[in-house]
């Protein structure tokens, strides 16, 4: 529920703090002192299109705050939690939005700056606007199929949910069916490639890590002449003979240092420690010179094993010129090609169980769309009963809503069925679709009674928590007997949940538990160009009798239009 919005700079609206009650709240005023602009900031919080047009002449930016109770929707809490938005301990939130003049728009939910996106998530759940444009989209097909499966109820949006999971499905299966026979012979042509290049791996046969080995051993036999004088160098380094030249014999000189050390250990401990150090060294080099001794024995020309390297570091080139850029990635690949290569020769298994499955998901979506066809052949005759009646207290006693369901051309997500609203004008006239058949006032009364049967079903079937409806100037074209009507029905609607009216019309306003005027002002200045402002008051007692004065004949003073407006409220009390 909506408790109160407050505007700066919007329009005409310099800054103005709106009060929304529960049950009925109707906003009154002059013919353009800036109504609609309430209309226009409440349209901001819902995350509607930002305008930097409508930002009041010299201000930087509008401001729009509201405040949205949200104890009793906890779809909503949630999503503002989700936002990183707070709910206030009393279950309230608070929406923000700034508009700023050069185009900016920014939006702040709980606290927390959002994108406008999230305000417009949560609108459908807090508020339903109706205005000329949704009279407008009242007269399209979809719209008329929407309000006949929400009267229905929540049985028959169970099986809407089970159709349209089975018509997803059903989709995705005809998307892979057609992609699996359409690209039949692509497939075939990349699993003769797969083939061939599995087929060249598993001859070459490479090993992991083998391209890497032998081009170790290409540069070792290549090199062989070079490796063995460098390591004939080291070996007399570190033990050569010993007789030729034992001051370039590591081994030997260690082992002379050793001595000496031991020689003086029992004097000096230090010492001793340092001799079994070098004693230590002595060892490890006797190991190298081992190992350098052996490595030289074993070096040998081997001019065909180079020539066999060299061969099959080519043959292992065919590969990774196409596969990878090393045998580890031709392996890789050739892993991946397999299980690829499997997944398109299995095609023609994959495509007889998707159209199995096609076959069986076409038997189940022709079970639930006749069943939702009954469901909505029910509601069709109670919605065009319950709006019938209505109609009858909105003056058109003769009127009647005519609901047709018929076969569509082609089925869809909603089933198969096209719904037609038409409207019988009168007793004795044929029944025209309403996008043809209705005037502007008579499709304002229509879409009104259609809002309280929805409205009463949905209270009375699920007990659910309505939104806020807010009607801009549903009562255009209406006046006399049906403008009271109209407004006694806004008031029963105000019944059930909150409604917010932008209206006219006195007989309308009588009716409100809160009436708010929008007033209008000159600037200061030079009138020729001072910029007018646009105020919000709520009226009760004695204003609120002048209002409805105004409002019926122009002269709130006038005794005549007074006394009206005093039997008006009397009335709506008497009406309610």
């Amino acid at each position: 529920m909506l408790e109160e919005i407050a505007i700066e700079n919007l329009g005409v609206i310099r800054s103005a703090r709106v009060p929304v009650g529960a049950g009925l709240t109707v906003i009154t005023g002059e013919t353009g002192a800036g109504k609609t602009m309430v209309l226009t900031g409440l349209g901001l919080l819902m995350g509607g299109k930002a305008d930097p047009a409508t930002v009041r002449p010299g201000a930087a930016s509008a401001v729009v705050e509201g405040r949205v109770r949200v104890a009793d929707r906890p779809a909503v809490a949630q999503r503002v939690d989700d936002a990183g938005g707070q709910v206030d301990d009393d279950g309230s939130v608070v929406i923000l939005r700034t508009v700023a003049a050069e185009g900016r728009s920014r939006a702040h939910l709980g606290g927390r700056s959002v994108p406008q996106g999230v305000l417009a998530e949560i609108a459908d759940d807090l508020v339903t606007v109706h205005g000329q444009s949704d009279q407008l989209r009242l007269r399209t097909a979809s719209r008329q199929r929407t309000a006949l499966d929400a009267f229905a109820g929540p049985q028959h949006a169970e099986l809407l949910g089970q159709y349209r999971e089975a018509w997803a499905e059903r989709s995705a299966l005809q998307a892979q069916i057609d992609d699996i026979e359409t690209r039949a012979g692509e497939r075939a042509r990349e699993a003769e490639l797969l083939r061939l290049g599995l087929a060249e791996v598993e001859r070459v046969a490479p090993q992991p890590g083998e391209d890497v080995e032998l081009t170790a051993l290409v540069a070792r036999l290549g090199n062989v002449e070079e490796l063995r004088v460098a390591a004939q160098l080291a070996h007399d380094a570190v033990a050569g003979d010993e007789a030729a030249e034992p001051q370039e014999n590591a081994v030997v000189s260690v082992d002379r240092a050793r001595r000496a050390l031991e020689s003086v250990a029992g004097t000096d401990p230090a010492l001793a420690r340092l001799a079994e150090r070098l004693a230590e060294v002595g060892y490890v080099l006797a190991d190298v010179a081992t190992e350098i001794s052996g490595y030289v024995e074993d070096l040998a020309a081997d001019p065909a094993g180079l020539e066999s390297a060299h061969a099959r570091l080519a043959e292992l080139g065919t590969l990774t010129r196409s596969y990878g850029d090393t045998v580890d990635d031709v392996l890789a690949w050739a892993s991946d090609a397999g299980l690829r290569l499997l997944d398109l020769d299995d095609g023609g298994e994959r495509l007889q169980a998707a159209t199995a499955r096609r076959d069986e998901l076409d038997a189940e979506l022709d079970r639930l769309g006749t069943a939702i066809t009954a469901s909505r052949e029910r509601a069709a005759a109670e919605l065009a009963a319950a709006v019938t009646d209505e109609l009858r207290g909105l003056a058109m006693g003769g009127a009647s809503l005519v609901v047709d369901v018929e076969r569509a051309e082609e089925p869809g997500p909603w089933g198969v069925d096209a719904v037609t609203f038409s409207l019988v004008a009168h007793a004795g006239a044929p029944a025209r679709p309403l996008g043809k058949g209705a005037s502007g006032g008579e499709l304002s009364r229509v879409m009104l009674a259609i809002e309280v049967a929805l409205a009463t079903a949905a209270v009375d079937g699920t007990g659910q928590v309505l939104p806020t409806f807010v009607f801009d100037e549903v009562d255009a074209g209406v006046g006399g007997k049906a403008a009271v009507e109209v407004g006694r029905r806004l008031a029963s609607l105000a019944r059930r949940t909150q409604v917010v009216v932008v209206t006219h019309l006195a007989q309308v306003a009588a009716f409100a538990d809160v009436q708010l005027v929008v007033t209008k002002a000159s600037g200061e200045g030079d009138p020729s160009t001072a910029v007018t402002v646009t105020g919000v008051r709520e009226v009760t007692g004695e204003e609120r009798v002048r209002e409805l004065a105004r409002m019926l004949s122009g002269q709130e003073d006038s005794d005549a239009a007074r006394r009206h407006a005093v039997e008006l409220l009397e009335s709506s009390v008497v009406g309610r």
